[in-house]
Formats: C-alpha cells, sequence, structure tokens
C-alpha cells in the first residue's frame, strides 16, 4: 500500500476541515502523521512533524483550508431530530452520481433507511437514519467535507 499525492492532499483537506489538530495514520507499514501548524503534539515522545509530503514524510507546511461556513440553523424547533455524521469525510446523497438521491424533503424515513454515503479513503459507508420520520431539512450537499457529529439532516418524528 502507498499514498498517492491525491490521497494526502484528501486527508490534508479532512483533517483541516474538522475540529481535528491531529491525525495519525497506520496502514500495511506506512506511517503518517498530519499535524496543523502551531498545534502541540498529542505525543510528547515523537518529534513534531509540522509538514508532510506524497512520501508522506515531512518537507511541506501544513496548508490552512478555510473550512465551509455552518449551514443556517432554522428557527429552534425543538420537535426537530438531527441526524449527525457517524465520521468524518465527503458526503453523498446519492448512491452514485448522477442517480437519484437516497431520501427527499418531504420524504419518509425509518431508522434503517439509508441516507447518504460518507467517503473515507476511497471507502464508501452508507449512512442510516436511525431515527423515525419525515425528511424537512438537509444541511450538506454532494461533495461537501463533513466533520464528526456534524448535522447533517432534520426530521419531524411521526
Amino acid at each position: 500500500m502507498s499514498f498517492s499525492h491525491d490521497d494526502v492532499q484528501r486527508l490534508i483537506k479532512l483533517l483541516d476541515s474538522s475540529h481535528f489538530d491531529e491525525l495519525h495514520l497506520e496502514a500495511e507499514g506506512i506511517k503518517l502523521s498530519l499535524r496543523r501548524n502551531g498545534a502541540p503534539s498529542a505525543t510528547p515522545s515523537v518529534a513534531p512533524a509540522p509538514a508532510i509530503s506524497t512520501a508522506a514524510t515531512p518537507s511541506a507546511p501544513l496548508a490552512r483550508i478555510a473550512a465551509p461556513a455552518p449551514a443556517a440553523l432554522p428557527a429552534n424547533d425543538p420537535t426537530l431530530l438531527e441526524i449527525r455524521a457517524p465520521m468524518l469525510g465527503t458526503f453523498y446523497g446519492a448512491p452514485k452520481p448522477g442517480a437519484d438521491p437516497f431520501i427527499t424533503i418531504g420524504g419518509r424515513i425509518t431508522a434503517d433507511t439509508a441516507v447518504g454515503i460518507i467517503e473515507v479513503m476511497k471507502l464508501m459507508n452508507s449512512i442510516s437514519a436511525g431515527i423515525e420520520g419525515v425528511l424537512v431539512e438537509v444541511l450538506v450537499r454532494d461533495g461537501d467535507l463533513v466533520e464528526f457529529e456534524q448535522v447533517l439532516m432534520r426530521v419531524r418524528p411521526v
């Protein structure tokens, strides 16, 4: 296994759009550590690595990428339930490009209804609603980077 330049760039974007300061990844003998500039190390025994390159070794500073502004919340409706991202990654609301979305506004959902996919390192993870009701709001678009526990959708319980 090796990391391509695109893989590393995607990891940098994921880290920068998240609330985390560090990312440590170890797979098949390859170790990759990313840290935002100025972030303190969580592992003091490891020398700081403020930069990475496509070979997953320090050499270029980690660029600060502006995270998208959070979507405006509607009037606080305490009756609405939220579907949150179970992981950090890229959100997709349809099974493939050009396909109909998993669910549309006004559609009824159950706990097992697939409402989207979150892609992490080229792995597609199906996201289930986990709640029952009618979809009233979608707060993310296809291709948006989402953070762990970010609100993706709002549902009116039935």
